[in-house]
């Protein structure tokens, strides 16, 4: 197995490869008790929706009365995949008497989007790319070149060993103020790789609203959390802050796994956790609407979330067949009542039960949770996906 990859990197860095065992860091696919890492709003919940309701909401004859007179409003789906792979071990030189050892991690990064039309779907959209990430110590110069020159090589070198695959960027990792863990270091780099497949599906969200995709009639479904870190740059920038808002006007989340323990009881220092009131959803109901905000990590986004139950409880968990559903708010009336109408969260609600069949049930161990477009969208992903076989045999 070549490790002409690993040598050219060490020498450009000035570091030295340990020539270490490849491993796959984790197993997405295999992970069905995954929580989404951007659950990440605080405070006390506020009502989110229009009416004010007590208890549980059931959404049966609405459901039952769309399928039966409207087409579907959910037309777009989306999701993103990322597979990480520690390819080696680097050291570099701090002192004359101290050598840290950093992981270089590889990523193969994949989003997909669906389109449905008259019954059928289609692939709108694909995009699939591997990316590498090493400690900034590597760029010992600090220079902005460095990494893309170094991209250049390494693709150089991929295609004179006639590989048709080639590495898209080199992202890069802080190393200070860590206590030494190895394991911090590769959470970092896996962290790094995360962000850029969330980018990723930020620009496929653009693109379908600059091409006038997205509209009352058509509504895209993100697979998962809305719930991306704003940057900086972008909480600077007001006028960028609300393209990126208005780009989410037609796009709700709705996720799988969830930490249910954000839904409280009480307010103020009296407020508790009660997941107890999301497992004991009757079929076919949902939730009040709650807003939920997290000014250091979204910004002055807010966010619309709300439980739907699509299928009977089972008994792995009591959340199975449990879904939740993000809308961020969006218009000027939204953000300043910070509630979305309750009718648009009924009518959403009764759609995402429609999508509930056929099931994947044998075929996805999370297959209470899914609606099916969208494992079918996941399924479109993994058949383009590299085996890890061939992607490790890169490097």
């Amino acid at each position: 197995m070549s490790r002409e990859i690993l040598k050219l990197i060490a020498e450009e860095t000035c570091g030295e490869s340990y020539q270490a065992h490849k491993i796959e860091l984790d197993l997405e696919t295999d992970t069905a008790s995954r929580i989404d890492n951007r659950e990440s709003m605080t405070g006390n919940p506020k009502l989110g929706e229009t009416k004010k309701i007590k208890g549980y909401l059931s959404l049966a004859e609405l459901s039952k009365k769309i399928s039966q007179n409207t087409a579907p409003i959910l037309t777009y789906f989306l999701d993103g995949s990322r597979h990480v792979y520690k390819i080696d071990d680097i050291s570099y030189q701090h002192s004359s008497s101290r050598k840290m050892v950093y992981p270089i991690v590889a990523g193969q990064v994949t989003v997909g989007c669906c389109r449905r039309e008259q019954k059928k779907m289609f692939a709108e959209n694909f995009l699939s790319e591997i990316v590498l990430t090493l400690p900034n110590v590597a760029n010992f110069n600090d220079s902005k070149g460095f990494f893309p020159a170094l991209t250049k090589k390494i693709n150089d070198k991929l295609n004179a060993r006639r590989f048709k695959l080639s590495v898209s960027k080199i992202l890069e990792y802080s190393i200070s103020q860590t206590n030494n863990k190895a394991q911090e270091f590769e959470n970092r780099a896996i962290a790094k790789i995360q962000e850029h497949m969330y980018q990723a599906e930020q620009n496929m969200v653009a693109d379908l609203v600059m091409h006038g995709k997205l509209n009352q009639r058509n509504y895209l479904v993100k697979d998962g959390s809305l719930e991306y870190r704003v940057s900086t740059d972008l909480m600077n920038d007001k006028r960028k802050l609300l393209s990126f808002k208005n780009n989410y006007g037609y796009v709700i989340g709705v996720s799988k796994k969830f930490n249910p323990a954000l839904w409280t009881t009480g307010n103020g220092a009296n407020s508790k956790p009660n997941p107890g009131f999301i497992a004991e959803l009757p079929l076919y109901h949902r939730t009040p609407v709650i807003c939920f905000e997290n000014f250091d990590f979204h910004g002055d986004i807010k966010f619309a979330v709300w439980y739907l139950r699509i299928r009977e409880r089972h008994i792995d968990s009591p959340f199975d067949g449990v879904v939740k559903i993000e809308k961020m708010l969006v218009t000027q009336e939204e953000i300043e009542t910070e509630k979305i109408e309750s009718d648009l969260a009924n009518y959403l609600s009764a759609c995402i039960i429609n999508e509930r069949n056929p099931v994947c049930y044998g075929v996805d161990n999370r297959w209470a949770n899914h609606i099916y477009p969208i494992f079918l969208t996941e399924s479109f992903i993994k058949s383009k996906c590299i085996s890890p076989e061939t992607f490790l045999h890169l490097f």
